[in-house]
């Protein structure tokens, strides 16, 4: 009798969270699936239950939400795994976040993984409330003990793409574009900047947010991507730095249409995105941050039965960030990439974080 009841909670708790995904579908998710495309549907007997929070612009972005969901998508193929994935929206509020954290737990999803630190509140909030359930927090550090906070040096990565930055272009004219005028996308900023100036001090750098405080639709916009980055090669940048989620394919796309211009990708390697091949020969290189990497390590913890939980800061130094070299378009200026990283290991090159 116990082991049916318990069953029925079970089968209760997954029909709340396909209802509720639905019902609420305008105010908390653009999209949900009830698993991944690579992902068993069952997860077979004892199959780990993963659950997806995403961020704005979800899987499909081509950029960091896709890598996230790559870290997953091994793990749940690697342990029989099954996945639900919930899609936030631009006009999220903390509530909507707060309940697409506590669907996927009241339906039984664990490990549990939120995928940005527009989570960081409610992961906070919720977490406590499920002490058994394991929670992933990308990009933010939170206080709860069951609370796996999964960190990167954005700046280092973005360094070393200002220095790439730098050394190719003809015009001594950059740019930067940010989502968002957030603490996170300022840390690619100021690494981006930094590496330019330090590289060649005479390169200007043009630097444009495409929205601002709370409204994370520079996240998922692509026109606006488009529109900045056209803004910035008309004023005579010849190579752009977009670190804005979905929004810098936009970006891409302006840039492949201007000869001798460059592009660089971020969080994913870009060159290498089947939906952006026709661009992939005006990808100079991409500041890949590995968080496929640290999704797929917390989830493994949580299979092996023993869960991760305070902070995993995935640096330059361990691999957590990285410059792409597709393409082979920045193996001309490899030596001094190499270098400038060697200075950042050592300790030589203190990167700026604002």
């Amino acid at each position: 009798m116990r082991r049916v009841a318990k069953l029925s909670a079970a089968c209760i708790a997954t029909a709340a969270l396909a209802l509720t995904a639905t019902a609420c579908g305008s105010t908390s998710s653009e999209n949900s699936s009830s698993t991944s495309p690579s992902s068993s549907s069952g997860g077979g007997k004892g199959g780990i239950k993963i659950g997806l929070a995403y961020d704005v612009g979800g899987r499909g972005d081509r950029s960091f939400n896709d890598s996230a969901a790559r870290g997953a998508d091994k793990a749940a193929k690697e342990f029989g795994g099954s996945i639900k994935e919930l899609t936030a929206k631009s006009s999220d509020t903390e509530a909507d976040r707060e309940q697409r954290l506590t669907d996927l737990a009241d339906a039984g999803y664990n490990p549990i993984v939120a995928v940005g630190f527009s989570y960081a509140t409610s992961v906070d909030k919720v977490a406590p409330k499920f002490p058994k359930v394991s929670f992933g927090l990308i990009d933010s550090v939170a206080t709860s003990k069951n609370v796996d906070s999964i960190t990167f040096t954005e700046e280092q990565g973005s360094y070393l793409a200002g220095v790439a930055a730098a050394l190719k272009t003809k015009k001594n004219h950059v740019g930067f574009i940010g989502g968002v005028d957030t603490p996170l996308i300022k840390k690619f900023e100021a690494g981006y900047v930094q590496g330019v100036k330090d590289t060649n001090p005479k390169v200007k750098v043009d630097v444009q947010y495409l929205t601002h405080g709370s409204d994370f639709s520079g996240f998922a916009s692509p026109d606006k991507g488009k529109e900045a980055a056209s803004g910035m090669l008309d004023a005579g940048a010849d190579v752009i730095y977009a670190a804005a989620g979905s929004s810098g394919n936009g970006s891409i796309e302006a840039v492949s249409g201007v000869k001798g211009a460059w592009a660089i990708g971020v969080d994913s390697d870009q060159y290498n995105i089947p939906g952006l091949a026709k661009y992939k020969n005006s990808i100079l290189t991409s500041m890949v941050k590995n968080v496929d990497v640290g999704v797929y390590d917390f989830i493994k913890s949580v299979n092996d039965g023993k869960p991760l939980t305070g902070q995993q800061n995935y640096s330059l130094a361990k691999g957590g960030v990285s410059l792409a070299t597709s393409g082979g378009f920045i193996d001309d200026i490899q030596p001094k990439l190499d270098e400038a990283k060697k200075k950042i290991v050592d300790g030589t090159i203190t990167v700026k974080t604002s």
